[in-house]
């Protein structure tokens, strides 16, 4: 018995099971007639956020809390041009937030989530 089943909880999820969370994967052409790249996880999940957010740009703010938006960032710059306007924002936790922007034209050639 565990305490899993002593709690009453929700059994853990084997990883190699096949109701085990997708993995995202996500192929962009960058336009006009450039490279493919292939995308997977949270880097393919935040370029998703950057295309449908077009030239409004994202911010953690519109993001789940604990994503950590700068790193994905960081990680598709190796192929794309993405801009950062920094913002004040107030409230009780005032200060500045980024907005990223995706520069390069791109479109998706496949999207799809798979068995991690």
């Amino acid at each position: 018995m565990t305490m899993q089943d002593i709690a009453g909880g929700p059994k853990p999820v084997n990883s190699h099971s096949k109701t085990a969370n997708k993995k995202l994967t996500l192929t962009v052409k960058v336009q006009p007639g450039g490279q493919t790249v292939h995308l997977e996880g949270r880097a393919a999940w935040a370029m998703k956020q950057l295309i449908n957010a077009g030239a409004r740009g994202v911010t953690p703010l519109d993001l789940p809390t604990g994503v950590r938006m700068a790193h994905y960032i960081f990680l598709l710059r190796r192929h794309f041009v993405i801009s950062t306007r920094h913002e004040s924002h107030g409230g009780d936790f005032g200060g500045t937030h980024a907005r990223y922007t995706l520069e390069t034209s791109v479109s998706i050639t496949e999207d799809i989530a798979e068995a991690a």
